[in-house]
C-alpha cells in the first residue's frame, strides 16, 4: 500500500516540488518499503528515532529533522543529516555550526516562520527572520547554508485562510531571495504543506511538502 501511496502523490506533484516521507514514529519495515518503491527523502522529528533508522538503513537516504530542535541535540545528528527544517533561533544555527563544524560538513537549514494564527505554533515572525539575516553573527557561520524558509498553516478546513498563509509566506520569501546577498544563504526552498493541506500549498508556491499519512497511514502514537 505504501507504494501505491507514494506513486498516486508524486504523479498529482508538480516536478519542482521535493516530497519528503515523513517517516516518525513508523517502523523500518515500512521506510524499507518506501525506499525499495524509490523514496530517499524521510523526515524525522525525534533526533535517536532518526540516529536508529540512520544506523539501520541504506546510507543514500537523505535524512531531514522536521521537528522543533533543541540545540543540545544537534551533536547527535550532526554527522549526517541533510536539513533541518525548524530553526527558529539564530542560539541554533550557532550551535548547528558548531556541530557541522566538527564533522568538516555544511549542514542545510530552513528558517521557519510562524505563519499560522495558532498560539502553539513556533516560528520567527518576518521581522525576526529579517533580523537574523541581517545580523553580523550570521555571517561568522561557515558551516550551515540557509536554503530557504519553512511555515505551518493553522490546522483549519478554511482554505482561504490557509492560502492567505501560505502566499504571505511565498510573498515574503521571493522579497527575501531577491535582497539576501549571503555567502552562506542560497534561498531556494519554501516547505510549506502536508498530507491535510499540500496542494493548496503547492498552489501558493511551495516547492516542498512533508507528507506522513497519506503515505504510511495514521501515526502510531505508542512508540
Amino acid at each position: 500500500m505504501i507504494k501505491e501511496n507514494l506513486l498516486k502523490i508524486k504523479q498529482s506533484i508538480p516536478e519542482n516540488v521535493t516530497l519528503v516521507a515523513v517517516s516518525k514514529t513508523k517502523p523500518i519495515e515500512d521506510l524499507q518499503e518506501a525506499y525499495d518503491a524509490g523514496q530517499r527523502i524521510f523526515g524525522e522529528n525525534k533526533i535517536q528515532e532518526m540516529v536508529d533508522k540512520y544506523d539501520a538503513l541504506p546510507k543514500d537516504i537523505q535524512w531531514q529533522m522536521i521537528g522543533h530542535l533543541q540545540s543540545n541535540k544537534v551533536k547527535y545528528m550532526a554527522h549526517f543529516v541533510d536539513l533541518i527544517h525548524g530553526v527558529d533561533k539564530l542560539k541554533t544555527l550557532v550551535e548547528i555550526n558548531k556541530q557541522a563544524k566538527k564533522h568538516n560538513r555544511i549542514i542545510n537549514c530552513l528558517l521557519q516562520a510562524r505563519i499560522a494564527k495558532e498560539d502553539t505554533k513556533f516560528g520567527l515572525t518576518f521581522d525576526e527572520i529579517e533580523a537574523v539575516l541581517s545580523s553580523e553573527k550570521i555571517t561568522e557561520l561557515q558551516n550551515i547554508k540557509i536554503v530557504g524558509f519553512m511555515g505551518m498553516a493553522t490546522f483549519t478546513d478554511d482554505e482561504l485562510q490557509l492560502s492567505e498563509e501560505f502566499s504571505s509566506l511565498k510573498n515574503f520569501f521571493e522579497a527575501q531571495k531577491a535582497k539576501t546577498v549571503l555567502k552562506n544563504c542560497n534561498l531556494e526552498i519554501l516547505s510549506m504543506g502536508m498530507s491535510g493541506d499540500y496542494q493548496l500549498a503547492i498552489k501558493n508556491g511551495s516547492t516542498m511538502i512533508r507528507v506522513g499519512s497519506s503515505i504510511f497511514g495514521n501515526r502510531n502514537y505508542n512508540l
